[in-house]
């Protein structure tokens, strides 16, 4: 957006009693609005970017209205033109889960979008992957530094060996020893370690680097059965497995050395695979924001789920997730449940997450960041609504609980139960499957995850010139009238098929990959 623009708010509903103001910068006390529905309006205070001006005379009391939905209550009298900042507002109360709609709204069901492809590979399974990388699964936070050291030999030595495989992955994380191994809730971190260990782009190549007195052994990390036999010798023998205490290792160096010779035959398997041409419906698809603004609900979320739509019309799987951020619209998501069973499994996840955050001493007001604050966010129920939105609007066909895989059966919106820390969010979605993933920012953040390609979307263009090799798309041209919520949702679903076929992100350009955080409710004995 260019700063000499004239004057912009951008209203979501005819309802609301609010607007953002669009220009970079804000706007100064004193402005007049020329056009919108703010026209005549004069600022009585400097209004920054992103943030909302009244557009009425607000009483004390009275529901401040933005997406046609109270984001807060005045707590003193704001005159029409004034800055409406969180320090004004008092936050909704929680929606109570009980006596939700239930399954009571059914959208038409969606006209099937056919003929799309992307270049991808097939799994034995079924499953398809859009990048081909060798995971080095860990048992133990302990084997980290050693796992390290060798992952970086085999990128030296091995991988121009092998120019068809695109990288190796050491699933490191701080789990395994030191917990209660058999406490309640322990089985989420254990099954999303498993199933990120069969993650649809490492192709069902299983190898496992254990310490050898921890709690999490390998076999029940990975109990036969779970993971794919390459050679019929193998079976009933465990995951291809380097155990660190094995008496067999005579010193640091033999130890690089057994993962290194380890890791050959496995690359030997990944680098004879090639892409083959799969349909759209072979998508897996997971949704995240991070480092929101005001904006979100604006142009990026509203772009994808516009997105999500076409790749449920397409026969794909979409991921959305982030409880916290999607307790404050529970009644829209019960409401779009495909049947009372999913509006129940809905309400039993987010009340699971109330549960786990009042054992913790703190609630849903501790999720909107200082940044979210300063991008023009006041609180979480107005967050709630700009986050939702990137689940576009088809049926909830089914919900995964933290840590849970996608069944073969399972098509369509899923709803997979997540916290809404990035990291957390996005190891969770590659646990359940997601084989490619889209992630949208106002404030900017270099998120990136190294099993799975990120399309960063960025809500703002002064974001997207500032971050120009960080962010993959630039939704705000939407706020510019550059383009529509249609453009760029076709545009944003192209992309996917583009990156899901081996365009590089930026995020896979700068290597910008986090370590495996995972989601541990269980406690530390």
């Amino acid at each position: 957006m260019s700063s000499t623009r004239a004057p912009l708010a951008i209203r979501m509903h005819p309802a609301d009693n609010v607007a953002i103001i669009a220009n970079d910068g804000g706007l100064p006390a004193g402005t007049v609005m020329p056009e919108g529905p703010a026209a005549g309006l004069t600022l009585r205070d400097k209004v920054p970017q992103g943030h909302k001006v009244a557009l009425v005379d607000l009483a004390q009391g009275q529901a401040v209205l933005r997406y046609n939905v109270p984001v807060g209550y005045a707590r003193q009298a704001i005159a029409a033109g004034s800055w409406v900042h969180e320090r004004l507002l008092d936050i909704p109360p929680a929606r109570e889960l009980q006596g939700l709609p239930m399954a009571t709204v059914q959208p038409a069901p969606p006209t099937p979008l056919e003929g799309f492809t992307f270049e991808g590979y097939v799994n034995a399974d079924g499953s398809v992957g859009t990048r081909n990388l060798l995971a080095i699964t860990t048992t133990v936070q302990c084997v980290a530094g050693v796992v390290k050291v060798a992952v970086e030999r085999i990128e030296r030595e091995l991988l121009p060996l092998f120019p068809q495989v695109d990288g190796v992955v050491g699933l490191e994380h701080t789990y395994g020893c030191g917990v209660a191994i058999d406490a309640p809730g322990a089985e989420i971190p254990i099954r999303t370690l498993r199933h990120i260990s069969l993650n649809p782009n490492f192709g069902g190549e299983v190898m496992v680097v254990s310490l050898g007195c921890e709690k999490l052994q390998p076999d029940r990390l990975l109990p036969a059965g779970s993971f794919p036999i390459h050679d019929a010798r193998d079976e009933g023998q465990g995951p291809d497995l380097v155990c660190l205490q094995d008496d067999a290792h005579v010193g640091f160096m033999s130890m690089i050395e057994h993962i290194v010779q380890s890791a050959r035959p496995h690359l030997e398997r990944l680098n004879a695979r090639r892409r083959q041409t799969v349909p759209a419906s072979t998508l897996v698809v997971g949704v995240q924001c991070g480092g929101s603004d005001a904006f979100s609900g604006v142009t990026a979320n509203p772009a994808v789920g516009y997105m999500a739509d076409l790749i449920v019309r397409a026969g794909g799987t979409v991921m959305f997730s982030e409880n916290t951020e999607v307790r404050d619209a529970v009644e829209q998501l019960t409401s779009r449940a495909a049947t009372p069973q999913v509006a129940e499994d809905i309400v039993r996840e987010l009340g699971w997450y109330d549960q786990y955050l009042d054992r913790g001493r703190v609630d849903r007001t501790a999720n909107t960041t200082p940044g979210n604050k300063a991008g023009g966010l006041s609180n979480i129920a107005e967050k709630a609504m700009g986050s939702i939105i990137k689940s576009g609007s088809s049926a909830i066909a089914s919900v995964l609980a933290p840590g849970d895989k996608l069944k073969a059966d399972q098509k369509g919106l899923v709803f997979a139960a997540t916290p809404a820390s990035d990291f957390i969010c996005g190891t969770l979605q590659l646990a359940a499957g997601m084989n490619v993933h889209v992630f949208t920012t106002g404030r900017g953040t270099p998120y990136g995850l190294q099993a799975c390609p990120v399309v960063k979307v960025a809500t703002r263009t002064d974001l997207a010139r500032r971050w120009h090799d960080l962010m993959d798309m630039n939704a705000g041209r939407i706020a510019d009238g550059e383009i529509t919520i249609e453009d760029a949702g076709w545009e944003l679903f192209r992309m996917m098929l583009d990156v899901a076929s081996g365009r590089k992100t930026w995020a896979e350009q700068w290597k910008l990959h986090n370590a495996l955080v995972l989601f541990n409710p269980a406690p530390i004995t």
